[in-house]
């Protein structure tokens, strides 16, 4: 390949973090550091600088400057932080650094006693050329070095002028970038606020709610639920499907085919006579109850999610108004959902290859729209695998141009790839596959993958140990000790995690049939009645877990997640911590939920910021209790019919000035 004619000669490359080549953004959420790393070298042995260039929003606009430090090995770094909610930009510039170059080399000469008259001279203008290019005050400084030269006839003056530190701060203050060379991409941040980051969800069917059996829960039944939620610490409610369910080909309990007159259907079975995806359930009320159930739902810091399924049945307003949307048998009927061998008669997908394709996709998007203008503000999107990526990109992207704190939430459980193209697509958070990560070996390899490679620039995780469609083995035969050691699992290894209740905090766990991870008398197609002043419910417990989350800041975050040894394969050990060490969490979990295990940790004291040679206590957090540790090995044992793990707080040892001893 011939060479391209350019007099400069910086290189920059393997810019970090960047996706897929700048494609698509990184994410943060407000507050965050950006972290960026690149290899920025010349030819020869001159000196250069650095800067890494950023600044909010999109199509230009003024860059901020932050000076780039290198680490060695031709290798720079350098952080800003992203403050506003939106997109940010952000670049690398380097240049040969002339004044900086002749600088070292003078002090060189200077200490191998050669005659530096000529060189003296050559300080001198490139000084006069910094001069130029300066502003003001700084220009004068500069200037008044240069004439201070030109009346100074003994050469250590002139040395000393011209090696002083401020002059090399002036002159620094404004490069020669005649010749620099920029990255030749622009890269993106898309910046969320907190909750993209950090929450604890808890899903709950309406129709649920009622405070009798056998009645249809409304938003107002829910309402009354509120105080439950948040005294269990949950911040996100997030509600299935609130829309009219169709009655053609409706299912039956236990997802039978054919349902009786007093089947309530399933809630994803979206659209009928009352209306489709804009309109809700009669049964549970109007939408102005719903905007009531909003604004009630603040005043216990709670925020409502809803879920958007793109799919219909018979019986919505869609089918009948756009035939054209749905995919066609040969024989005209409109082909419902199947997933080989399972069938869904009652939903018919949308087909993203109609021919009218805009107008769908117009009217798909206007949705979430709808939904945001009546509060909402949380979406947590059914199957968006099954729908085209384009359309993910563009719908994304269009909502938040006008909500931009807006979050979305991908239920996508399906091959890797898939799921991280669409996280890189917009989507927020993604469901992972968290629920079947059991094993030691399974969960370190996984939380590695997510939290210490380049997907964590771009995949947040959002932990949950089961789902009205997930009930995993474990869950179903481990008993009590199962759910809670996945509790713990989930809220302290991802700083997002949820649960579908209250099937979770009454441990609900008998499948379908064997072999299933279908729930027997699933409330998917049927309404229940839960007793929640069950006292072998887990309430208690899981207020303990999300108090220590929220009171803990190292549990805020996923990047500073660390493992580390404990020599027995059915306990798992591993830290978060603040980029300070002001906030120090190890948990040690024993995932057998049968047999008492015990094993030997082993800590990196100098990573979490402790002495080798003194003592510092750790704070069980579950219960309260405290113990003192020395040294980097210790010994633990967890019954997992008591508490299945240990959440522990590290406190260091403080002296007073009176020679009085506490932990911090």
């Amino acid at each position: 390949m011939q060479g391209v004619k350019s007099r400069s000669r910086v290189v920059i490359e393997n810019v970090q973090p960047e996706v897929d080549a700048g494609r698509f953004p990184i994410k943060r959420t407000v507050g965050d550091n950006v972290v960026v790393e690149a290899d920025v070298f010349a030819d020869g042995h001159d000196e250069i600088n650095a800067v890494l260039l950023y600044r909010k929003g999109e199509g230009g606009g003024p860059w901020s400057s932050v000076p780039m430090t290198p680490l060695g090995n031709d290798r720079w770094t350098a952080r800003f932080t992203v403050q506003a909610v939106g997109l940010y930009a952000y670049t690398v510039r380097g240049w040969i650094d002339h004044f900086k170059t002749w600088r070292r080399d003078l002090r060189k000469r200077l200490q191998a006693g050669q005659d530096v008259s000529v060189e003296l001279l050559v300080g001198v203008e490139l000084v006069q050329r910094a001069a130029q290019r300066a502003e003001d005050a700084d220009a004068e400084k500069l200037r008044a070095v240069v004439q201070t030269f030109t009346e100074t006839a003994l050469r250590d003056e002139q040395v000393q002028v011209l090696l002083d530190d401020e002059v090399f701060r002036l002159v620094s203050l404004y490069p020669d970038l005649r010749l620099a060379t920029s990255y030749g991409r622009e890269l993106a941040v898309v910046v969320d606020r907190e909750k993209a980051r950090f929450g604890a969800w808890y899903e709950m069917f309406p129709r649920s709610c009622a405070a009798e059996p056998g009645r249809h829960g409304t938003f107002k039944d829910l309402e009354g639920r509120l105080s439950y939620v948040a005294g269990m610490g949950f911040d996100v409610l997030y509600l299935p499907p609130l829309h009219p369910i169709g009655s053609q080909y409706r299912k039956g309990k236990n997802n039978a085919v054919s349902a009786k007159p007093d089947d309530v259907g399933s809630p994803w079975g979206i659209g009928a006579v009352e209306g489709g995806h804009k309109a809700v359930h009669p049964n549970l009320g109007t939408i102005e109850d719903f905007r009531r159930l909003i604004a009630r739902a603040r005043d216990y810091d709670i925020e409502i999610a809803i879920d958007v399924a793109f799919q219909c049945s018979a019986d919505h307003p869609w089918v009948k108004a756009h035939s054209e949307w749905f995919r066609k048998r040969p024989d005209g009927t409109i082909q419902y959902a199947e997933n080989p061998p399972k069938k869904y008669q009652d939903i018919y997908p949308i087909d993203f290859e109609s021919e009218d394709g805009e107008s769908l996709w117009d009217e798909l998007k206007s949705v979430f729209l709808f939904w945001c203008d009546q509060g909402v503000r949380i979406f947590r999107v059914d199957n968006p695998h099954t729908k085209a990526f384009g359309f993910w990109e563009w719908c994304i992207g269009e909502v938040k141009k006008e909500h931009p704190d807006t979050i979305f939430l991908a239920e996508a459980f399906t091959r890797p790839k898939v799921m991280y193209r669409l996280a890189k697509l917009g989507f927020t958070q993604s469901y992972t596959y968290f629920a079947w990560r059991n094993t030691k070996h399974e969960l370190m390899q996984y939380l590695t993958e997510l939290t210490q490679t380049p997907v964590k620039e771009f995949f947040r995780p959002n932990f949950w140990p089961n789902t009205p469609d997930i009930l995993t083995e474990h869950l179903q035969h481990g008993g009590r000790p199962a759910f809670m050691g996945r509790l713990v699992l989930a809220a302290t290894l991802a700083a997002s995690y949820g649960i579908y209740g209250p099937a979770f905090e009454l441990c609900v766990n008998r499948p379908r049939e064997q072999g299933s991870e279908e729930y027997l008398d699933s409330e998917k197609y049927e309404i229940k009645h839960w007793h929640l002043d069950d006292p072998e419910g887990l309430h208690d417990f899981i207020a303990r877990v999300n108090g220590i989350r929220r009171t803990n800041p190292a549990l805020a975050s996923n990047e500073r997640l660390r493992f580390h040894p404990i020599n027995n394969d059915q306990m798992l050990c591993y830290s978060k911590t603040t980029d300070d060490l002001s906030n120090v969490i190890v948990v040690v979990v024993n995932l057998d939920p049968y047999h008492t295990q015990a094993g030997w940790v082993e800590l990196p004291l100098d990573q979490l910021g402790l002495d080798w040679h003194q003592p510092y206590q750790l704070h069980e957090l579950l219960g309260e209790a405290r113990y003192l540790w020395q040294g980097p090995r210790n010994y633990v044992e967890l019954n997992p019919q008591v508490v299945p793990a240990h959440v522990f707080r590290i406190r260091r040892r403080v002296r007073t000035e009176r020679d009085f001893e506490y932990y911090l």
